[in-house]
């Protein structure tokens, strides 16, 4: 069992390393300790962060905790040549990649193609400013519709969506 400060210092360095929200369940797991503990040191690391004006902050969602980028200091990030890229997981990567080639897209069509739940992944992307909602579908329930942003094309150097890769058939290596 981890001590108080290592347990504190194992969430923070989860967060950091990870590229979507991480659920209070998914870190008990991984570290041993309990729903409430995990809860109890997410909240002080969020205060601690707000307390000393950080260029980090971290968020809360319904789909767990996130560590990013203070809007404020964004465009320094921006500028700094820093990419986003770098800690975007497979299956984010894979997510924004549907979105990218097939939008408009809802979340259960991304989710039919990967044959997984998309929420965080959606949430992650939206927090880092490279999808947005870009309305409903006329369907049962008026389904929100993702599209990628003005920032997806600036982060992989496109200047639209027509220079995206051709898409392989699947089978055809040529």
């Amino acid at each position: 069992m981890l001590i108080r400060q290592e347990l504190k210092a194992v969430i923070e360095a989860i967060l950091f390393v990870r590229a979507e929200a991480v659920s209070v369940e998914e870190i008990a797991r991984i570290t041993g300790a309990s729903k409430g503990d995990v809860l109890t040191i997410l909240t002080e690391l969020t205060l601690e962060y707000n307390e000393r004006k950080s260029g980090i902050e971290i968020v809360s969602g319904d789909a767990g905790f996130l560590m990013c980028t203070r809007p404020e200091y964004y465009e320094y990030v921006r500028e700094s040549g820093a990419t986003q890229a770098a800690r975007l997981s497979q299956g984010v990567l894979e997510t924004l990649a549907i979105i990218a080639y097939r939008q408009p897209v809802t979340r259960a069509e991304v989710e039919a193609v990967r044959g997984v739940r998309a929420d965080r992944a959606l949430q992650s992307l939206q927090k880092r400013g490279l999808i947005q909602e870009v309305g409903r579908k006329n369907a049962p329930g008026r389904p929100v519709m993702y599209g990628t942003t003005e920032e997806f094309l600036k982060l992989f150097g496109l200047t639209s969506l027509q220079d995206l890769p051709a898409v392989l058939e699947e089978g055809n290596d040529d």
